[in-house]
């Protein structure tokens, strides 16, 4: 297996693109939960260019129905980031000053689970949460501060790489 580059420009392209839209590529599970964590994935992939197809643990998207859980779920998708082992982008839980633009961050509403993906845009200032800005799909924004948010817990997924065969 070999590395292949995580590009982070990619990320900040597709996420301004996409942000107020939905690619019509994928499916939009606004109306089954929300699209956060499938617009963090779309953000993701096209920063990576690679899947991961493994039936239980991948982080694939063919089509609304043959979709790895990670995709689209929010702790599915940090389960995939932080324990792959193979194929595509694997990552870390990091403290706020080791985040960087195409990183996730996720935030829990009520202190017990997470609920809500949002992609890196822009830092200003990564030891200030207010330095930090944000895209995200089911509340749609771009260039939000992570400050706008009333939660309870975040956590900072920094992606480290990308495999490739």
């Amino acid at each position: 297996m070999k590395e292949v580059l995580y590009n982070r420009q990619k990320v900040l392209e597709y996420a301004k693109q996409w942000a107020f839209l939905r690619n019509p590529k994928y499916y939009n599970f606004d109306a089954v939960g929300g699209d956060c964590t499938s617009f963090a994935s779309q953000c993701i992939y096209a920063g990576s260019n690679r899947m991961n197809y493994a039936k239980n643990v991948g982080w694939y998207y063919i089509n609304g129905n043959q979709k790895s859980p990670s995709w689209s779920g929010v702790e599915f998708l940090y389960q995939f980031l932080t324990q792959n082992k193979g194929v595509g982008p694997y990552g870390k839980e990091v403290q706020q000053k080791e985040l960087e633009e195409g990183d996730i961050i996720q935030l829990s509403f009520d202190g017990e689970k997470f609920g809500h993906t949002l992609v890196v845009v822009n830092i200003e200032n990564r030891f200030s949460l207010s330095g930090i800005q944000i895209a995200s799909h089911t509340f749609d924004s771009f260039n939000k501060k992570v400050t706008e948010y009333s939660y309870k817990k975040i956590r900072f997924l920094h992606i480290e790489g990308v495999r490739s065969y």
